[in-house]
């Protein structure tokens, strides 16, 4: 089983890690079910094991020294931060296979809304493209990123996860170069014109889950071709 979270009002960011890890050494123990915690948190900046000290650009809230892999990325109100903590002892020891499910999942779950969310080669996380805005410098395609990735296995059990924009304060990125990447910007839902609200994003994310992580293990490479991305280090 699954246990499904829902943490109304916002979340202390230390407070959720210490939950995190203690559910992950009792799903690990056979103590406690796999879980997926929704909650938001008040404005803050995290730093993953690959954040780069000339990307923040402004401390303009707390940062957050984390274990998870990836770079700077904010997290506050109007975003929906999904938790996963999943033990990949039975769902497959495939790190990317994991991360490509993670990533089709919210694809789902956004195309829901009539969003279609893709996936860039090296970059990780779920990208809206936007033909509506002027090109790169080089010319190539604008893309915005609507949501992150960032992920951390102990024994093999997965914790953090998922940070998918429905309604935050955009220019709270502003003092980061978000996951590292600069040129392309960030979008959210609402940004996309669209009247979606926390409620409706918990319901599309509930309802896409079994068909990508219903099965007991993971086939391999069955879902994406996610032996074929490129994950930067």
């Amino acid at each position: 089983m699954v246990d499904w979270i829902t943490t109304d009002g916002l979340t202390d960011y230390d407070a959720a890690v210490a939950f995190m890890e203690a559910r992950v050494a009792a799903i690990h123990a056979g103590q406690a079910d796999e879980a997926v915690w929704l909650v938001e948190h008040p404005p803050l900046y995290t730093a993953g094991t690959s954040a780069r000290d000339g990307d923040l650009l402004q401390a303009r809230f707390p940062v957050h020294v984390t274990g998870r892999g990836g770079q700077y990325t904010y997290h506050g109100p109007g975003q929906r931060i999904v938790y996963v903590m999943l033990d990949l002892n039975r769902r497959g020891r495939d790190v990317r296979a994991f991360v490509a499910r993670l990533e089709a999942w919210v694809i789902a779950s956004l195309a829901e809304f009539g969003v279609s969310g893709a996936i860039r080669d090296g970059r990780v996380g779920v990208w809206v493209p936007r033909p509506d805005k002027a090109p790169l410098p080089d010319g190539s395609p604008r893309d915005d990123k609507i949501a992150a990735i960032g992920v951390k296995l102990r024994r093999w059990v997965s914790f953090h996860g998922i940070a998918i924009n429905v309604e935050p304060d955009l220019s709270h990125y502003n003092g980061i170069v978000p996951c590292g990447i600069s040129g392309h910007g960030v979008t959210s839902l609402v940004d996309l014109g669209l009247p979606v609200t926390m409620t409706d994003l918990d319901l599309a994310l509930r309802q896409n889950f079994e068909p990508i992580f219903g099965q007991e293990v993971f086939a391999e490479c069955d879902l994406l071709t996610a032996g074929k991305r490129t994950f930067p280090a």
